[in-house]
């Protein structure tokens, strides 16, 4: 991870900047009058999110979610970024190690769905960049304000991987097809393009945003038309360069609308040579090195989403997350993050190297819902059979893997289908069967080694 230097206390946030050195909390919580502010501080390290992180927001989120005496809620990233998304060497030192990161993935993908059905209203102050899942904290908030220096893309097909998150659901959402094309390449939007987009609902100056959040925390009450009142005293109106990616949609919606990555290709070479379009081969060479894999990949899972909900989204991006950290199909994603991140030559071996070699009834064993004999979400349809059908599946869950090894059993992830159901937070990674099953194979792991041991001696 790239090294960046800490602000001076006077630029924007209220902690001075000591403090930030000396406190070693990955995120530092404040209860301030109605608000409650949790400012992500790993500076050194472009805040992105690790176990530790993504485990103390679930936490704090769904405390004062519960918690009368808090109204509304804050969350910023210390120093000059806001997240850079995952922490990609956990994935990458993990890879010969069978779910090293599920707990993570797990706990991230269910943190987003309860961000999406946040009860009360969350702010999301955005300065520098935004990124990857790092964005899935800023999108889904009822006010997420970004500054000039703000910056955003889900760059993941770079890596072999896919927009996750919520993007599935998100993307698809945006006018046109500009999801499909921010998906595939990665391109980045920039402050107020950020907004235009629909990807944020207020833009700020930097120099107001320290002043905005002194008047946030100000506010005695959780009123959405307050808070809104009070972002709009700060922000300014938008308009969006000529030369913005904006302003080509009509390009884009015809190119990136197209039934495959490969006619999409070919349409966007064919406008590339086009008077005036000469800004599509820089992007059309960066969507050639991306994983022919990954790119099929988004491709698919963002048309679904078009009709999906976000928990569908969610599940699914589960899915397609565990079957890409298994290589089931390919290795392109620990390939891209020792390319871009580990030796850093930026010259990743694809495989498959083409698209043509990558066929549909690959992609389906990335897609296709957990095999009968395992143990897929179970979560009722109707709101007043959650409780007690949880319960009683999370016992025989949990009898069953006492006999079956976590290896051989994929569960899926347990989020409710209905945003207004009871006990709604219920599902966290500590209460799921992933965690029980962990612990077996732990139990397991430590016997094994005991035995091993003992024969040596």
């Amino acid at each position: 991870m790239a090294i960046i230097s800490i602000p001076s206390s006077s630029t924007m946030f209220p902690m001075a900047q000591q403090e930030w050195r000396q406190n070693r909390e990955v995120v530092v919580t404040e209860e301030i009058g109605r608000a409650r502010l949790l400012t992500l501080n790993r500076p050194n390290h472009l805040n992105y999110l690790s176990r530790e992180v993504i485990l103390t927001l679930g936490q704090n989120f769904e405390k004062y979610e519960k918690d009368d005496n808090a109204d509304f809620v804050i969350i910023k990233g210390a120093g000059r970024t806001f997240s850079a998304g995952g922490d990609l060497h956990a994935f990458y030192e993990g890879q010969n190690t069978r779910d090293s990161c599920l707990d993570g993935v797990y706990r991230m993908y269910w943190l987003c769905y309860h961000i999406h059905t946040y009860k009360k209203p969350h702010i999301a102050l955005v300065h520098g960049m935004s990124v990857g899942g790092g964005a899935s904290l800023m999108v889904p908030m009822k006010f997420s304000v970004v500054t000039e220096k703000a910056f955003s893309s889900t760059p993941e097909t770079n890596i072999g991987f896919h927009p996750d998150c919520g993007f599935s659901y998100m993307l698809p959402r945006l006018p046109g097809r500009l999801g499909e094309y921010l998906g595939l390449t990665g391109e980045k939007l920039r402050g107020k393009e950020v907004v235009a987009a629909g990807l944020a609902t207020h833009f700020v100056p930097s120099q107001k945003l320290f002043q905005l959040e002194k008047r946030l925390l100000s506010i005695k009450s959780g009123d959405e038309d307050t808070i809104r009142s009070v972002i709009n005293e700060f922000s300014s109106n938008i308009h969006i360069d000529e030369r913005s990616i904006l302003n080509k949609l009509s390009i884009i919606n015809e190119c990136f609308s197209k039934d495959s990555v490969e006619e999409i290709i070919e349409s966007f070479e064919a406008e590339s040579g086009r008077k005036g379009n000469d800004w599509i081969m820089p992007v059309l060479k960066c969507l050639k090195k991306a994983s022919p894999t990954a790119l099929k990949i988004t491709l698919r899972s963002i048309r679904e989403g078009r009709t999906q909900t976000i928990s569908e989204c969610l599940r699914k991006e589960f899915r397609i997350s565990m079957n890409i950290q298994r290589t089931i199909i390919s290795g392109d994603f620990y390939e891209g993050i020792r390319a871009q991140i580990i030796d850093k030559d930026k010259s990743p071996k694809w495989n498959p190297s083409t698209l043509d070699k990558v066929h549909d009834d690959q992609l389906d064993l990335i897609f296709k819902p957990f095999e009968d004999h395992d143990l897929e979400l179970q979560i009722p349809i109707k709101e007043e059979e959650y409780s007690g059908t949880l319960q009683l599946l999370t016992m025989c869950m949990m009898t069953y893997l006492i006999f079956k090894s976590f290896e051989d059993h994929d569960l899926e992830l347990q989020i409710p289908i209905k945003e207004e159901e009871e006990n709604r937070w219920r599902g966290e990674y500590e209460n799921s069967s992933y965690c029980h099953a962990n612990q077996v194979n732990i139990q397991k792991a430590s016997r094994s080694k005991s035995y091993r041991g003992s024969v040596l001696m």
